[in-house]
């Protein structure tokens, strides 16, 4: 038996097996041994994880993957939000490679792509399935798009899961210290409800960790410890857009909502403009954006032209962002805003920063 028919035999059993306390052990080792033998056969193709792109380079301050079926509005998406000019048909298929298009909002330049449709078996290469994931790997967000009236989501989540990547998730908190000798020591800092001792050993050894201190510091599944032992996941913020929500009732809106809310809904009707304003604003606030204006000193502040940085960033950033000699030069720096503990307060190059602050930068001449 070849190692493909074993993964597919281990999905099938994986698949028949009810999960219940009885059967987390052997459920836990088969998605082990299956994570295993799939990296085995990608590394036998000479892929990886990643596999190849389509060769589109990054561009702006933050780049946005367009995900779905084909047929559910990427494409209409993507011209109504961007300068592209896209081909559209009511027909599957349409967009064959990827579309760019760029975004500028609120003086950010967000790169869009439209991606060609996934397709049952993206994971394994099909549909150019690989070249797929590969760019929404590489994106800072995900716009998974569906249509209301023929909601289809949960295949192409199962693709995405296959392919190691994780929406809407945080990596698991397990800090994997390696020893030469001496076996598994498993520790953890709060209770474990999912997995017990001997089946966290047991998926361990699954994975060919046989000597090392793990620490749980949260309660983990057995997908989280496979996650955090392989470490080749790509964790990336999600949106879920409904299109074409005027022709289905309030009902079925609510059960998607309740079913899908992990992945932070935005309801659009594309083709009678409405949505498109709070989906540019939960987009923005998703890639977690801010905007910094500069002020001269003794001048007045560009809020024409903001500086954007990533939420958490620092005066640090901002020097590093204008000119490469700008720390070196630091003096200190006057600050307006959320941030700032009162108005025009000095601070040095670690004050975090808030969006729309205000800031001047003081430098030795």
């Amino acid at each position: 038996m070849s190692d493909v028919d074993r993964i597919k035999e281990i999905e099938d059993e994986i698949q028949k097996t009810p999960y219940n306390k009885a059967t987390s052990h052997h459920i836990g080792k088969l998605k082990a041994k299956l994570a295993r033998l799939k990296e085995t056969v990608e590394s036998h193709k000479g892929i990886g994880i990643g596999g190849k792109s389509f060769g589109i380079p990054k561009s702006g301050h933050a780049t946005v993957a367009l995900v779905g079926h084909p047929s559910v509005g990427k494409s209409t998406l993507l011209q109504a939000i961007t300068n592209s000019k896209s081909e559209i048909a009511d027909y599957d298929f349409t967009t064959l490679d990827v579309q760019p298009g760029m975004l500028t909002y609120r003086g950010a330049m967000i790169q869009v792509l439209d991606l060609p449709g996934l397709v049952e078996g993206a994971a394994r290469g099909r549909g150019r399935g690989k070249e797929v994931l590969a760019v929404i790997r590489a994106a800072d967000l995900v716009v998974l798009m569906a249509s209301a009236v023929k909601f289809e989501v949960e295949d192409i989540l199962a693709e995405l899961q296959a392919a190691s990547i994780r929406l809407n998730r945080q990596p698991p908190q397990v800090v994997i210290s390696h020893k030469e000798r001496g076996g598994l020591d498993v520790q953890s800092t709060v209770k474990q409800t999912h997995l017990d001792e001997d089946t966290i050993k047991a998926i361990l050894l699954e994975l060919g960790l046989t000597s090392a201190v793990v620490v749980l510091r949260q309660n983990v599944t057995d997908q989280d410890l496979i996650d955090a032992v392989k470490g080749n996941c790509a964790y990336i913020p999600a949106i879920l857009v409904i299109n074409k929500v005027e022709l289905v009732d309030a009902q079925t809106r609510k059960r998607l909502k309740q079913r899908y809310g992990y992945l932070r809904i935005v309801e659009t009707s594309l083709t009678k403009g409405k949505g498109k304003a709070e989906l540019l604003q939960t987009m923005f606030e998703s890639l977690q954006l801010m905007r910094i204006y500069l002020q001269p000193r003794g001048g007045k502040p560009d809020l024409k032209q903001p500086l954007i940085l990533r939420h958490g960033q620092d005066i640090r950033a901002v020097c590093k962002k204008l000119h490469r000699d700008l720390e070196r030069k630091f003096r200190y720096a006057n600050v307006w805003g959320k941030s700032a503990r009162f108005a025009g307060q000095t601070v040095g190059l670690d004050h975090r920063l808030e969006d729309e602050d205000v800031v001047t930068l003081i430098t030795a001449r």
